[in-house]
């Protein structure tokens, strides 16, 4: 192992990444309820610009997870150098289509507004907020370039600093232009971009310091190494757009269900709280994925199955148990939303059924980021694009509006398809194929 790794213990990587990730969500629950003062409106309109940038994200997705995968398989080898090589190409094409992205936001953002079809009630409000934070949308292509190759290293605390402090200071600033300087969305779009902006410059900063690659005199040719990163990269894009527009059909199916939209908002208080068992999961997921890249890295292929396999375990337990605390606490929990008992009701058996969907996405996340980071994305990819629009979508109109079970129905087409891609996943992952897709494996074969 490279001695620029600090650690190999599964909880020092795993807790940081936990705390970071629900970091991020709970600063995404305080900015709603702050900006909530301005009006439903404001909170509608910046909900739905943030909507379609998640879009544009994907793009960095490709360099990101395809950069970890490469990252963390070469520090495994002893090669350094070649992952400090993966972040400069990586930040390089990242640099260059996020300053390209901003100008056109910047300059496009009410044409962009326009052809998504956002309502005219929330066109202003989302045109300056689009405005404003698509104008610096460079930030959103940096940040995960630096934070994930502090992560390869083991460096997970850096991350999580830059994370909590640029939330902090948003949540001041966000105070501070909303209730003193009256700025409503355009303040609150400039506290945004003030935040992302110092946790660049923390995560950068780090990297710098703390991560010696660059002088390993380790390289290879730059269009072999971006290759790799695409190869699992394209895949993991591909299969995040898919879940996107499935996503997208589904909650159209459930605003179909009822006028009053009652199926489509049980499903969103009911998101709000499975939302922590979805964290844990995906913390356990990302750490296990940084020690499955450097064992296979090592060789070590059978602690590598070993500790995949105990992941998913711990994952499945995680889920099990706290959506269970969730459903049988949900007449609680709901009421910090609602007072209607048939919302509450509704609710808390969409919760019920939430405990078999947070079982399989435990081992779907699992297996399913083990399976990338070892290089053979286009599996996950593939099984997942079948049975999102098979399950999920298919489920849903099944269950929900032909049987007409409603947002219950919608809930067990989910549940399948987290289930089933948990289980193909898992088979995958026992067959072994894996351990033949690693760059190190076919490197040292050629």
């Amino acid at each position: 192992m490279s001695a620029q790794v600090t650690t190999r213990s599964f909880a020092k990587l795993y807790i940081p990444i936990l705390l970071e990730t629900l970091c991020s969500m709970l600063a995404g629950m305080a900015d709603t309820i702050m900006l909530s003062t301005v009006g439903d409106a404001a909170v509608g309109a910046v909900g739905t610009a943030n909507t379609y940038t998640s879009l544009f994200i994907i793009m960095f997705n490709i360099v990101s997870s395809g950069m970890t995968a490469v990252m963390t398989q070469y520090i495994g080898a002893k090669k350094a150098g070649v992952a400090y090589q993966a972040r400069q190409l990586g930040a390089a094409f990242s640099l260059a289509a996020g300053v390209l992205l901003s100008l056109f936001l910047f300059a496009f953002s009410g044409n962009v507004l326009e052809i998504v079809g956002a309502a005219p009630l929330l066109m202003d409000y989302a045109k300056t907020y689009l405005r404003i934070v698509g104008g610096f949308f460079f930030l959103n292509a940096l940040i995960p370039i630096f934070s994930n190759y502090l992560r390869a290293f083991g460096h997970t605390r850096p991350p999580l600093a830059a994370a909590l402090l640029a939330n902090g200071v948003n949540l001041a600033l966000n105070a501070f232009f909303l209730f003193v300087l009256h700025g409503g969305v355009a303040g609150v779009a400039a506290a945004t971009v003030i935040s992302r902006a110092l946790n660049l410059a923390i995560v950068m900063t780090a990297s710098r310091l703390l991560i010696k690659a660059r002088e390993d005199p380790e390289r290879m040719r730059n269009r072999e190494v971006f290759a790799q990163i695409i190869r699992v990269g394209l895949p993991s894009a591909m299969e995040t757009a898919a879940y996107h527009v499935a996503m997208t059909l589904t909650i159209r199916f459930l605003n179909q269900m009822d006028s009053a939209g009652l199926n489509v908002t049980a499903r969103a208080y009911a998101v709000q709280i499975s939302n922590f068992s979805y964290c844990a999961a995906a913390a356990l997921a990302h750490a296990n994925a940084i020690l499955t890249g450097w064992r296979i890295g090592e060789g070590d292929y059978e602690s590598c199955d070993r500790g995949t396999k105990k992941a998913a375990c711990v994952g499945i337990c995680i889920g099990a148990g706290l959506e269970a605390i969730f459903a049988l606490s949900s007449g609680l929990l709901l009421r910090m939303f609602t007072d209607d008992p048939e919302m509450i009701a509704l609710a808390g058996r969409l919760l019920v059924i939430d405990i078999a969907l947070e079982v399989g996405r435990a081992a779907n996340l699992v297996f399913g980021q083990a399976l990338k980071i070892s290089g053979d994305a286009l599996f996950t990819t593939v099984i997942a694009v079948i049975f999102m629009y098979l399950c999920m979508v298919g489920g849903t109109w099944f269950f929900g509006i032909h049987l007409g079970l409603m947002a219950v129905g919608a809930y067990i087409g989910l549940a399948s398809d987290e289930c089933v891609r948990a289980v193909c996943m898992a088979l995958r992952w026992r067959s072994g194929k894996w351990r033949t897709k690693g760059f190190i494996q076919r490197e040292r074969s050629q």
